[in-house]
């Protein structure tokens, strides 16, 4: 078995994290998310929720990974053998990013082939009467969105085969980077848009007559979904990250840097859809469909910058769901290696072929394959709906119990504090443990709950 790699400091495992964190959901869901639950309140429960309740959550997963040293495949059982109950976590924590990985290097391929439509100057060559169908008309196709799914997959898988330091901390320390500066641009661009301050409006100034029960839950969801909670990436990364790291400050670091995030994309698109006359409750197109419509109407005017904003814009998408995506794959990679002593490059291979055949299959669901639903939903959506209501919550449900009720108090403490010598952590940790172990497992239960009911 290869001797396990580690990070080289605390700002590249801020990077790696964040970068797993910082992906598809902050651009491309998000967004909608907030356009269909009021706007600036949602924005505000999402603040309190990734900081009370997800980033319990998130320290929780770090310290069973760095703890274990091992894959989240063996983590829990390796520090309670014996236990079965530990064993199916283990068993759901590969399961899990395996079935994201399939629909979510779909998406990335959208964002890819729509990345070189804006190169080509697709959308500002096309009319805004148009533009929306481009969309529609992409993915009910059959081989384009499978050719993208896999090149998208395939670049991941890549990045990850190179290992730790020369694959993954590598591109996180120049993409992360490059990300915020990329949608810094774009918020620049969206609102100088004529009617923008509408959509600026939209996300500060909170109205709570929107809100109900289930945006409570819808605000918790998206924050384990951001923070790549549940999947088994933030264990995995927790047993790279080196004995005398602070975990609480790679943590904090990284909540902060995917609130930042979501909120800068928010404040890149929602001006920018106002501007336009958009509906902000648009739902999972609005990236897709909405947005180029925007780049499409302002090319009459400026067709250069039109032109300009639309490869800034879908880069940026392209870059961060890569990001996700190669976390997703570091977990099975690890599992594999550690598991059964397969190198990278033969993992990869392994997991590039498992991934890109039930993608094929959640890409040719909105065409060929569209009449094969279940309850009403086809595989993408399947997919989807099975791991971000369902699975992310249990797996989640089942490590903050493991940490708060079996793993040993004095272990969390040495891990959170580094055996005492970070005195901020020591004297917040009475505060983390009691969110950790009955605070986080009252909320997911509730949040599970008002799934179904509400």
């Amino acid at each position: 078995m290869e001797k396990r790699e580690f990070f080289g400091s605390r700002i590249t495992v801020i990077f790696a994290m964040a970068g797993s964190a910082i992906g598809l959901g902050n651009i491309w869901r998000f967004p909608f998310i907030v356009g269909e639950h009021g706007g600036a309140a949602f924005v505000l429960i999402y603040i309190m929720a990734t900081l009370l309740i997800s980033l319990p959550v998130f320290l929780a997963e770090v310290t069973v990974g760095r703890r274990a040293r091992t894959s989240s495949y063996g983590a829990m059982s390796s520090l309670a053998p014996g236990k079965s109950l530990w064993k199916f976590a283990g068993v759901l924590s590969i399961a899990i990013p395996l079935i994201i990985d399939s629909y979510y290097s779909v998406i990335g391929g959208w964002s890819l082939d729509f990345l070189l439509k804006s190169i080509s100057l697709e959308f500002v060559r096309t009319s805004p009467e148009n533009v929306s169908s481009i969309f529609g008309t992409f993915i009910t196709s059959t081989w384009s969105p499978i050719i993208m799914h896999l090149v998208f997959l395939g670049a991941c898988a890549f990045i990850v085969a190179n290992g730790i330091k020369a694959g993954i901390e590598k591109f996180s320390k120049f993409t992360i980077p490059v990300l915020f500066v990329l949608i810094v641009l774009m918020i620049v661009y969206s609102v100088t848009l004529p009617g923008a301050s509408e959509g600026v409006r939209y996300l500060l100034k909170p109205d709570f007559s929107e809100i109900n029960a289930r945006s409570f839950a819808y605000a918790v969801g998206q924050s384990f979904y951001s923070l790549s909670l549940g999947m088994g990436a933030i264990i995995t990364y927790g047993s790279y990250v080196h004995k005398d790291e602070n975990l609480m400050a790679a943590a904090g670091g990284t909540a902060v840097s995917d609130l930042m995030f979501a909120i800068l994309a928010g404040l890149a698109i929602m001006p920018a859809v106002f501007a336009a006359g958009i509906e902000p409750g648009a739902g999972p197109g609005l990236i897709f469909q909405s947005v180029p419509f925007v780049f499409s109407s302002m090319s009459a005017s400026h067709p250069a910058i039109g032109a300009a904003v639309s490869i800034i814009f879908f880069l940026t998408i392209v870059v961060a769901a890569m990001t996700s995506c190669i976390s997703l794959l570091e977990v099975g990679v690890s599992f594999l290696k550690d598991r059964y002593g397969v190198g990278r490059v033969k993992g990869c291979i392994i997991l590039f072929l498992l991934c890109g055949a039930a993608g094929v299959l959640c890409s040719l669901s909105f065409g060929p394959l569209k009449d094969i639903t279940l309850w009403g939903m086809n595989l993408f959506d399947i997919f989807d709906w099975l791991s971000s209501n369902i699975l992310l919550l249990l797996m989640a449900l089942l490590t903050v119990i493991f940490t708060g009720f079996v793993l040993k108090k004095e272990d969390v403490w040495d891990e959170l504090t580094n055996g005492g010598t970070k005195k901020v952590n020591d004297k917040l940790f009475g505060f983390v443990y009691f969110l950790i172990k009955w605070v986080t497992p009252v909320a997911i239960v509730v949040i599970f709950i008002t799934n179904f009911i509400f």
